[in-house]
């Protein structure tokens, strides 16, 4: 990895923050979201994929009915028990904007980077991960250890995690997939949360053609844009018969099913901020991005 990014120190970062997310769970635990609580999860952007992640994860560790939202369309007229809302700056309008409105009659706990931030006192309750904020406009490690948090929350073990993350951040990446033209991003489950963070943060920081889906619904059509140059990348276990068909057609894939979901995302953190230097852009100023999103 290039030394000269902002982006590529904080990615490099990771295992170190996702360590200090799992010895804070238990201290913060009180403000998380207790097993049998109906709850829905709020973010934008990169904050709302990691939202759905742990959406997926909760309810398959059999901890309650979970939702996530994209705060600008979180249905006020349904009931929760309780709200988790994830913002790095603390300054997201949509999520502000949310958590006034929440005020008094569901409790919110927000997670955020920034303890000098609105959020602070528009939130019921805060959980701060100021150790893992970020100068970057393009959120990398903020955003995987706000899913480590919530995994060790949820009683995971992130021992291996954080190991492969260690590997991550040092591996060389695979040969020649700087080039490709075009990528496509799969995931089940949890890991379809990764998969739309994945293709975000390639668009984000490379301006690069991406798209995304659940990874059985890849041969519903999507499969019809792979092709040779092409690249298919996915998260966690293959479907069976998926290996064939990218072949079939081309493509080339990128899986690691051994490997923690969570810590291949940093792989794909990587090739963005490579493809981003290949093609002369700077990484830690994406065209037409900023680092909060504050409207009038």
């Amino acid at each position: 990895m290039s030394a000269s990014s902002l982006t590529t120190t904080e990615i490099a970062t990771q295992p170190e923050c996702w360590q200090r997310a799992v010895e804070l769970a238990a201290a913060e635990s009180g403000k998380l979201p207790r097993p049998g609580e109906r709850v829905a999860v709020i973010g934008c952007g990169t904050s709302w994929f990691m939202a759905q992640s742990y959406a997926s994860l909760r309810e398959q560790s059999g901890q309650g009915e979970t939702d996530a939202f994209a705060a600008s369309e979180f249905p006020f007229g349904r009931r929760y028990d309780r709200v988790l809302a994830i913002t790095r700056s603390g300054t997201t309008t949509e999520v502000l904007r949310a958590c006034e409105r929440l005020r008094g009659s569901i409790p919110v706990t927000a997670v955020t980077a920034d303890p000098g931030t609105p959020v602070m006192t528009a939130a019921d309750q805060v959980v701060v991960l100021d150790f893992a904020d970020e100068q970057s406009v393009v959120q990398t490690r903020f955003a995987t250890t706000v899913l480590a948090l919530l995994r060790a929350h949820l009683g995971e073990d992130l021992t291996s995690a954080i190991a492969d993350a260690r590997a991550a951040v040092k591996d060389e990446l695979p040969a020649g997939l700087t080039e490709a033209e075009q990528f496509t991003f799969l995931g089940t489950g949890w890991t379809y949360g990764l998969a739309q963070e994945a293709a975000l943060k390639m668009r984000e920081a490379a301006g690069a053609w991406t798209e995304s889906y659940p990874a059985m619904e890849y041969r519903h059509g999507p499969i019809s844009i792979t092709g040779p140059g092409r690249a298919v990348w996915s998260f966690g276990p293959l479907p069976d018969g998926l290996a064939d068909n990218v072949a079939g057609v081309g493509g080339r894939l990128q899986a690691r099913p051994a490997t923690d979901p969570l810590a291949d995302l940093i792989r794909a953190q990587r090739l963005a901020v490579a493809i981003a230097e290949a093609r002369g852009f700077d990484p830690d100023q994406p065209r037409n991005l900023t680092r909060s999103v504050i409207l009038p």
